[in-house]
């Protein structure tokens, strides 16, 4: 099986691959609970601090994850222009222009689906984003290579 597409990262498939990220790691989810849990102080004690604090817990990941998403877009020439993708037998191989690098599907970490990517983890940070917008009707080709060359335990592909 091979397939064979051009994606752009954007700000926002950036922003969705960060919270995706951010919210499956423990200090993603502790800080969500400590914020849920000064909520529930509020609504049990009504001092307001307890509010304020909860709402900037909660608030504070997903902006500064907006703010980042947008700071790597414009620092990065690598989202500038499109991103050409052939996956294989071989692996993931991806170029632009005359760059071009090929991870074997044996050094891939996991793949994941977001509400507006897929996303292939080539290590526990770092991932290939496919905006599922960009894929297009290739969008059931990518999962089903992925789906075919990964070992199913790494596959969390969810829904399309």
């Amino acid at each position: 099986m091979e397939v064979e597409f051009d994606v752009k990262v954007t700000p926002g498939a950036l922003y969705d691959y960060l919270l995706s990220h951010t919210y499956r790691t423990a200090s993603g989810l502790i800080g969500t609970i400590v914020g849920v849990i000064l909520i529930i102080g509020f609504a049990m004690t009504m001092k307001v601090p307890f509010l304020i604090a909860g709402i900037v817990i909660i608030g504070y990941i997903p902006w500064t994850l907006f703010i980042k998403s947008r700071q790597q877009y414009l620092t990065n020439e690598t989202f500038k222009k499109p991103l050409h993708y052939l996956m294989n037998d071989d692996g993931i191989t991806v170029s632009q222009e005359e760059s071009e690098g090929t991870i074997s599907w044996e050094d891939t970490y996991k793949a994941v689906s977001t509400p507006g990517n897929i996303l292939v983890y080539t290590s526990k940070v770092n991932a290939c984003i496919f905006p599922k917008k960009d894929l297009g009707d290739k969008k059931d080709s990518v999962i089903a290579c992925i789906s075919t060359h990964m070992d199913p335990k790494k596959v969390h592909i969810r829904g399309n």
